[in-house]
């Protein structure tokens, strides 16, 4: 059985159907797979589709259709906001809602499917560029 969590960036790839969206696309496909996405995630989701003036609804679907949902309680935030600042120390720009994805991994023992350059030395990253 592999797990993956799937961040923004893989999400976004995905929605627009880019090269790297039909890597995840691929994943998501595959038999003994489960797929996660951080509840932060699906704001920075739906937040980015927002913007471009696309289809919020039908990418929202697609999230909850193809993934389940973790969210973000107190004891992952606690976890995140300790991970953040460690992570901070070598990557000046790594993000709070980056931070919530690796937590997440970390917590489900998985790995984080990405193209987001930040996660490119993590040993849970899988990158799909």
């Amino acid at each position: 059985m592999s797990r993956y969590v799937i961040d923004a960036y893989a999400w976004i790839e995905y929605l627009i159907g880019s090269e790297m969206g039909i890597k995840v696309n691929e994943i998501l496909e595959q038999e003994n797979v489960e797929v996660y996405t951080c509840a932060v995630t699906v704001a920075e989701v739906i937040s980015k589709v927002a913007r471009e003036k696309q289809d919020v609804e039908k990418a929202y679907d697609l999230l909850l259709s193809n993934s389940q949902i973790v969210n973000a309680d107190e004891e992952l935030s606690k976890k995140t906001g300790v991970l953040h600042a460690e992570m901070r120390q070598t990557e000046k720009d790594f993000g709070l809602a980056d931070a919530y994805v690796l937590a997440t991994a970390r917590k489900l023992k998985s790995k984080v499917l990405t193209g987001d350059p930040h996660f490119k030395d993590l040993k849970e990253a899988v990158m799909i560029k």
